[in-house]
């Protein structure tokens, strides 16, 4: 049996089905000797996984394989958020079960629900191709939904405990420089990126020190809220039916998530050099400005003048995350072929975000 959503699990990322029962007994529903295990697989981070006990479902979620920065893909984490996310705002799927024992299936997981829909990747997906709006409405849906996050009454929901939100831009920068630099030594011998005269990184760095504004706000923040983590009715492309990956959620300045939308939405190529067919490049879609001003229109708060900083700060965070995972699958850590072009489309996104440094100080 599958599903439309799923495949087999990748070659390399199986996990061990008989040590999966015995965790999962008599813990959730079903019929756990009937347990069959198929992927999610789209994402280039954590690994998610179906799991089906007979008639129930369930997603499992759990670290990458090979080494890991130190604090990053806490899976523990991210159901303890959720659980505490989910009340307040429903499209945070609920978690059922978190096993902190790494030595079950080689690192700590947890499940929870399983929700139902369309996740929107590299175009537009064929049940929403007869609705001529679905461009504009993806849009509203994707800003609409961050909007409404960062709306969220932080103090009402008891969830000022989440994070320290005075400071974090400047920790961004700094935490988002190092583990750059770290990815940068560690490919330091393999050609992979350009030299740092031609890249400009170390400049990208300096103007994002140099120039770091206080918080805007204080706010729940996502961390990576882009098209891909939110799940879609699929004869509704305006109405979300789940908010996914909330791995680095935090309190922190919203903008920051903002700025890295802006980021994923106006980029014109994929990894690899695939056209970005999804987005303010493609036909159909809201331009970067017209995602602005929904933002404005729906919190209630004028942002324009303050966004250049965090688009630059997106550029460069979405260049580390994807140099993070290059540098796994260069150094024989990962087998996924998916990561292959990241190099490249790390230094695309530094080059860009020098682009922007110049453009901003020119306006000045």
């Amino acid at each position: 049996m599958t599903a439309p959503d799923a495949a087999p699990v990748r070659p390399g990322e199986e996990l061990p089905l008989e040590a999966l029962r015995e965790a999962l007994r008599g813990q959730v529903p079903g019929d756990v000797d009937a347990l069959e295990v198929l992927q999610f697989p789209g994402g280039f981070s954590n690994l998610t996984y179906l799991l089906r006990l007979g008639e129930q479902e369930y997603v499992l979620r759990r670290a990458p394989l090979g080494p890991l920065p130190k604090g990053a893909h806490d899976m523990t984490r991210e159901a303890n958020l959720l659980s505490r996310i989910h009340p307040v705002l429903p499209v945070a799927p609920k978690p059922l079960l978190v096993v902190e024992d790494a030595g079950v299936i080689g690192s700590p997981f947890y499940l929870m629900e399983r929700r139902r829909g369309t996740v929107v990747r590299t175009s537009l997906p064929p049940e929403y191709r007869d609705l001529p709006d679905a461009p504009e409405r993806l849009g509203a849906a994707l800003i609409d939904t961050l909007a409404d996050l960062h709306a969220v009454d932080i103090d009402a929901a008891g969830l000022r405990d989440l994070g320290k939100p005075e400071g974090f831009n400047r920790r961004q920068v700094d935490g988002w420089a190092g583990r750059w630099r770290r990815a940068r030594e560690a490919l330091k011998d393999t050609g992979d990126l350009p030299p740092p005269a031609e890249l400009r990184d170390d400049l990208v760095i300096a103007w994002l020190e140099a120039h770091t504004p206080n918080e805007t706000a204080h706010a729940l923040v996502h961390n990576d809220f882009k098209l891909d983590n939110l799940m879609l009715d699929p004869r509704d492309p305006g109405r979300v039916v789940a908010l996914l990956d909330w791995e680095m959620t935090t309190l922190g300045d919203p903008l920051v998530d903002l700025g890295l939308t802006l980021t994923y939405w106006t980029m014109p190529e994929l990894p690899g050099g695939a056209p970005n067919r999804v987005g303010a490049a493609a036909p159909g879609f809201p331009d970067r400005d017209a995602l602005v001003a929904r933002y404005e229109a729906r919190s209630g708060r004028r942002v324009a003048d303050a966004l250049p900083w965090f688009e630059v700060l997106g550029h460069f965070k979405l260049a580390v995350i994807v140099i993070q995972i290059f540098a796994r699958y260069r150094l024989g850590q990962t087998q996924d072929p998916r990561f292959a072009p990241l190099a490249a489309q790390a230094a695309w996104l530094m080059r860009r975000a020098w682009e922007l440094i110049r453009t901003q100080d020119a306006r000045e």
